[in-house]
């Protein structure tokens, strides 16, 4: 396998083997010793790869783009592999394929899962759940981080100089990440405990919204939020995820703070008020408002968990919400507002110039201080293209392994948009455990799509058809 795959996916491995030794540490404090021997297989495992990809001796690397394309979806497939360990060998005899499906689900921040009743899980298989998908949420980031030479500029403009973008200094800024990420999840734990969850709800809650997972360490999230202040809160909490990953040190630590850093924040911002007006004035007559304004959190941020008396007949507008998506450099799926309203308003422009030749149209975004270019709207175009070329395909392969329409049409866009299944979408009570083979395998696979295909299709375009 290519070094630099190598020392990337090795430097995961590690992770994970902390992790894991930290899983170890918690089963021994609190008498947990039912399944306390997987995690030291899985230490072992991931130390072992971890250790073996680093210290070889290094050499010069040349690193292409299709190099890091590579390393990202090879990530993808193995990590989880070595994720499933713990639900292989733990004492609740589960298939490999349903252990590599919970896996998946988790490191890709869906959230399916096969298991029926989470209190009948040992406490410490609660928190490896949460703990593949906090893994696979740092693993996203980075990898956006790895790949981000193949965005457009302007996407690189909504970022801040908190990071650089010169290949050499990569580490450095992964490491940046890393603890920014570990910071806003201690203060989401902070924030979960002082509406009086306790400590193990907290910890997992932390986990699941800074990733946009889905895994919860309760059957239901309205036993733990029961009132309408935990409601409102949790809510609010569900943005983390939403915005960018550097709003908070933006508004805090930048100096000499100009538009261009907060340009999307501002944008999702305005987006946010607008469907919160929406909901409220024309969706709120038989519903408590504070459980709207949580389904609309969670659609908004792609983490998807809602209460039992969340309005299942709006699916397909939540729906819509969740293929929208949140901040480019977050840990939401979708395909990104700022795109979106880019391409809106690029089209409008180019129907208006049709219709009025001779007249002048502003082509400059509101709250930006450059042009969209032509090949940018291509691949905004392209993006959209490939979303519903995708829908088509996992949706009909659903239906062709007996699942329902319109249950695989919900599956197909919740499975894409990395968006678990909940009441909301009036799937509460889909079973993935009874799903046969062919339809795990179809999500499996779509699921890391859902992860990479926005960022690989960039490639593509720009190789085949943006040539200069």
């Amino acid at each position: 396998m290519n070094r630099f795959i190598l020392n990337y996916l090795g430097i995961f491995f590690l992770l994970l083997s902390i992790l894991s030794f930290f899983n170890i540490i918690y089963s021994y404090y609190f008498n947990l010793y039912l399944n306390i021997n997987t995690y030291f297989y899985t230490l072992l495992i991931s130390l072992i790869i971890g250790v073996n990809s680093l210290i070889k001796k290094k050499v010069e690397i040349k690193v292409n783009i299709y190099s890091k394309i590579i390393a990202v979806i090879v990530g993808y497939f193995l990590i989880p592999l070595v994720i499933a360990i713990p639900y292989y060998f733990s004492i609740y005899n589960v298939s490999f394929l349903n252990c590599y499906f919970e896996s998946m689900s988790g490191f890709t921040s869906t959230g399916f899962t096969i298991f029926d009743n989470i209190k009948h899980l040992d406490q410490s298989l609660i928190l490896w759940r949460s703990t593949s998908q906090w893994i696979g949420g740092i693993y996203f980031l980075f990898s956006i981080l790895l790949l981000i030479d193949i965005f457009d500029d302007n996407l690189k403009k909504s970022l801040t100089n908190f990071i650089s973008f010169n290949y050499s200094e990569t580490f450095k800024q992964s490491l940046k990440i890393l603890i920014l990420y570990i910071g806003i999840t201690l203060l989401l734990f902070i924030l979960l405990k002082l509406i009086n969850l306790r400590t193990f709800d907290s910890f997992n809650l932390a986990m699941t919204i800074i990733s946009s997972g889905g895994f919860l360490p309760v059957n239901d999230i309205s036993s733990i939020i029961n009132t309408n202040t935990k409601e409102i809160t949790f809510s609010v909490l569900m943005l983390f995820s939403y915005f960018s990953l550097f709003l908070i040190y933006n508004i805090l630590f930048l100096k000499n703070k100009t538009l261009n850093f907060f340009t999307e924040d501002i944008y999702l911002s305005i987006y946010f008020i607008f469907l919160v007006v929406i909901f409220f004035v024309f969706f709120n007559f038989n519903y408590n408002f504070s459980t709207i304004l949580f389904s609309l959190t969670s659609s908004m941020s792609n983490i998807g968990i809602s209460l039992n008396n969340s309005p299942s007949n709006l699916w397909f507008v939540f729906l819509i919400i969740v293929v929208v998506g949140g901040s480019f450099f977050s840990t939401s799926s979708g395909l990104r507002l700022l795109k979106i309203y880019f391409l809106f308003k690029y089209s409008i422009n180019e129907i208006l110039s049709y219709s009025k030749p001779n007249n002048i149209f502003n082509t400059k975004p509101l709250l930006v201080d450059f042009k969209i270019e032509q090949k940018d709207i291509n691949k905004y175009f392209l993006s959209i293209i490939i979303f519903i070329i995708s829908l088509f395909i996992v949706s009909s392969l659903l239906s062709i392994f007996n699942i329902n329409f319109e249950d695989s049409f919900k599956l197909a866009i919740l499975t894409l948009m990395n968006t678990v299944n909940s009441s909301m979408y009036g799937l509460s009570n889909f079973d993935f455990f009874q799903l046969n083979s062919y339809s795990k395998l179809t999500m499996i696979i779509f699921m890391i799509i859902g992860r990479v295909e926005l960022l690989t299709i960039l490639i593509i375009a720009k190789k085949f058809l943006f040539k200069t």
